[in-house]
């Protein structure tokens, strides 16, 4: 594809492309002069540059909508530098996020709280893996579909956040472990896409001025 930067989905993440449509790297006239070189220089750092600023905007973005820590966001999100196609690109994992990394977890008698959020019945441990989770025994009282709509696909979409269908045992007790859609964030990769373009026309032009003032001191005319 050659018409300008784009964006793909997939069920469990999405991949943002930037890249300059020829035509407007040819309506920079007055840069005709420069050496391709220059031109190819300029594209390169002002795509970076431009993947840097979506990764911190879609980073604050998310957090604020689905009350997650930004940084845990940004462990979803990964940028590769633009490449020998002209293109670079921005790779976002939307797949369930772990409820105990939106933010600092709180364990009481009753539950656990998390970032706004309340799993009453739960408790905050480490199970598997290096690090405590938020889990409830997939037998409790308090897991049920109508308290927790994610607990199943069948009614995945009709939550932003609750338990989404990840069980294990330890001995005798299923275990399910609290997660947090990011299935809303969906609607937004277009928007984003496009400014993140508008946003890499400007600082292409930016890079631009740069080179040609390189360009113009080496050749004494500055």
């Amino acid at each position: 594809m050659s018409v300008g930067s784009y964006h793909k989905e997939s069920a469990r993440s999405a991949l943002i492309t930037l890249q300059l449509n020829p035509k407007q790297v040819k309506g920079f006239e007055q840069f005709a002069g420069l050496v391709p070189k220059a031109i190819n220089a300029a594209q390169r750092r002002a795509i970076n540059k431009t993947l840097r600023w979506l990764r911190t905007h879609i980073a604050r973005s998310v957090g604020r909508q689905e009350r997650i820590a930004i940084a845990a966001v940004r462990q979803r999100l990964m940028a590769y530098p633009m490449g020998g196609n002209g293109q670079g690109r921005l790779w976002f994992g939307i797949n369930p996020i772990e409820a105990s990394r939106a933010g600092r977890v709180n364990q009481s008698r009753s539950g656990v709280s998390v970032a706004g959020r309340r799993y009453k019945g739960a408790f905050y441990r480490q199970v598997y893996g290096n690090n405590p989770d938020i889990w409830i025994r997939a037998g409790s009282k308090h897991f049920t579909a109508k308290d927790y709509p994610d607990s199943t696909k069948t009614v995945r979409k009709k939550g932003r956040s609750g338990w989404i269908a990840e069980t294990t045992s330890v001995g005798r007790f299923p275990l399910a472990k609290a997660k947090i859609s990011l299935e809303e964030v969906r609607p937004h990769f277009e928007s984003w896409t496009n400014k993140a373009h508008e946003r890499l026309l400007v600082v292409m032009e930016q890079e631009l001025n740069f080179e040609l003032h390189k360009l113009t001191r080496r050749t004494g005319n500055g």
